[in-house]
């Protein structure tokens, strides 16, 4: 089971703030002990929303580009943590040891597991899907 952990961004991680190295050295301490464990997936902190875009979508599937930055920071994602963890209280367990991403003010992460190819029915799309490479699932 893959489950992402996503550190909700605050006004700090909008502005650019860049972390103090004692948090650095708590998320490192923390990927190394994912790491070897075996199942760290990936992990990277995202640049400020005003240095991206987001595609929308009418109801008939015409796109616009929007640029950011975006003003709901509580609805935007600052970094995420990709793991695998054989069961969810196993994944509940390591998002628990998660440091807090934002020392002396609220803060939260985020757990969502991510759907897995067996998850839907079989079809000649899951098909052609399975077949893509480095579509991250195992």
């Amino acid at each position: 089971m893959r489950f992402m952990i996503m550190v909700r961004a605050t006004a700090d991680s909008e502005a650019g703030r860049m972390p103090e190295e004692s948090l650095l050295a708590a998320m490192v301490n923390y990927h190394e002990a994912l790491s070897k464990a075996g199942v760290l997936l990936d992990a990277n902190g995202l640049l400020p929303s005003s240095r991206g875009w987001r595609v929308q979508y009418d109801a008939q599937g015409e796109r616009k580009v929007l640029d950011g930055p975006f003003a709901e920071t509580k609805e935007l994602i600052a970094g995420y943590t990709m793991i695998q963890a054989r069961s969810r209280e196993e994944a509940m367990q390591w998002a628990l040891r998660f440091p807090s991403p934002f020392p002396g003010q609220p803060c939260s992460v985020e757990v969502r597991q991510l759907y897995e190819l067996e998850d839907f029915a079989p079809s000649p799309a899951i098909e052609r899907f399975r077949d893509i490479p480095g579509n991250g699932q195992q």
